[in-house]
């Protein structure tokens, strides 16, 4: 892991590559791409994954908020001294870096989208729900043990690892990141959205809408209506995985990666 300006980061490719900006979703951390980066790299590109802050190795940097992860991520673009990267965002990484994506159009080239929403006629799952709920979400976080939240994901995704559930832990290790996380749930009104409506559109970049067959928590409804709202999007479904689409099958969702970038012009 490297760091820079309080965000910790994982890194793979030639360092004079164009770079591909890899941004994880909740409760996740750069971990969650340990398996595909090596085929951004094989694409011609520089990985480059941070755990945003709260997570992973990353310290809080509060508020936790939207707009306060979004400023983060614009920060380490800007202090890493990047041009145009291609974005490649799950779940909550989705919200944070689709809405920076369209805030600075110029700082992106390509898009690839999984297990996410950019709606603001969007709805929340029950546990985003309880998070957001004022007493609730205190007795979630203060509540989880490491055990309890190995439990949760692997009801998402069976093949989580105890590795794995040992990063995604980090985010609730200690007091600052667990409020983090209900700052960053509360913050989520997706009423905020409706001024980007048609914007991912209007970035004219190549992009790829990569799905979880089986995603209860976004479904692949949401997949189709990115893909039918960005002209000349790619729709790729991939069988037999869920939410966590990139722990579940990372040979098909890193082959896809390279693929797609392979045809892609870097920045």
């Amino acid at each position: 892991m490297r760091h820079h300006g309080g965000i910790a980061y994982r890194e793979a490719g030639q360092p004079d590559a164009p770079v591909a900006l890899l941004l994880h979703g909740y409760p996740e951390s750069s971990h969650m791409w340990r398996g595909v980066i090596s085929s951004v790299a094989a694409a011609g590109w520089r990985a480059l994954a941070p755990d945003l802050p709260g997570f992973g190795d990353s310290p809080a940097d509060g508020p936790g908020t939207w707009e306060r992860q979004v400023e983060a991520v614009d920060r380490l673009h800007s202090g890493l001294g990047l041009g145009p990267v291609a974005l490649i965002v799950h779940d909550w990484g989705g919200l944070i870096g689709l809405r920076w994506a369209c805030d600075h159009p110029e700082k992106v080239c390509a898009l690839v989208i999984s297990s996410t929403g950019f709606f603001s006629d969007g709805r929340w799952h029950g546990m985003a729900r309880a998070l957001r709920t004022e007493g609730t979400g205190e007795e979630l976080v203060d509540g989880m043990t490491r055990e309890a939240l190995g439990e949760v994901l692997r009801q998402a995704s069976p093949s989580m690892d105890d590795e794995s559930v040992s990063e995604y832990w980090k985010a609730f290790s200690d007091p600052d990141n667990r409020r983090g996380q209900l700052e960053l749930y509360r913050s989520g009104d997706f009423e905020k959205l409706q001024p980007y409506e048609g914007r991912l559109a209007s970035l004219g970049v190549p992009t790829l809408v990569l799905w979880g067959e089986n995603d209860p928590f976004a479904p692949v409804a949401g997949a189709r209506r990115l893909h039918d709202e960005i002209p000349g999007s790619e729709l790729v479904v991939i069988e037999d995985t869920g939410h966590f689409v990139v722990e579940d099958d990372p040979e098909r969702y890193g082959a896809e990666l390279e693929r797609f970038l392979s045809g892609v012009a870097g920045g």
